[in-house]
């Protein structure tokens, strides 16, 4: 009867990312930009879905962050900047911003604005 909370929790989260995923779709010109986050760590990539292939992706086990000092959210705005200045050094400057269903607070909202500051647009 009762469903286990994390579950249900794990199942709206899938919900909000189809919802997002309809709209928000990568091309060559503007590829997508998805975050996905686990307990300890984080991971962003940017891909292009007309040719199905991710043109860039970094996580926080990164050689370059595994040694960050801080709090998770202080890691994630570094992968952000990280993430940014790889995509600017390809070429990529304007991305469609795909959050995974997850909130855009906290662990996200840092890689966002990160590489937002960084140079990347959307």
């Amino acid at each position: 009867m009762f469903a286990d909370k994390s579950k249900v929790r794990r199942q709206t989260r899938k919900a909000r990312h189809e919802r997002i995923r309809k709209r928000a779709s990568g091309t060559a010109e503007r590829p997508r930009f998805c975050v996905r986050r686990s307990l300890n760590n984080i991971y962003a990539q940017i891909v292009d879905d007309t040719t199905g292939r991710s043109l860039l992706q970094v996580s926080s086990l990164a050689p370059e962050l595994r040694d960050a000092e801080g709090a998770k959210t202080a890691v994630s705005a570094a992968l952000g900047k990280l993430i940014a200045e790889r995509a600017l050094e390809k070429g990529i400057k304007k991305v469609v911003f795909d959050r995974g269903g997850y909130l855009y607070h906290g662990r996200v909202k840092a890689v966002a604005e990160a590489a937002r500051e960084a140079g990347l647009e959307f």
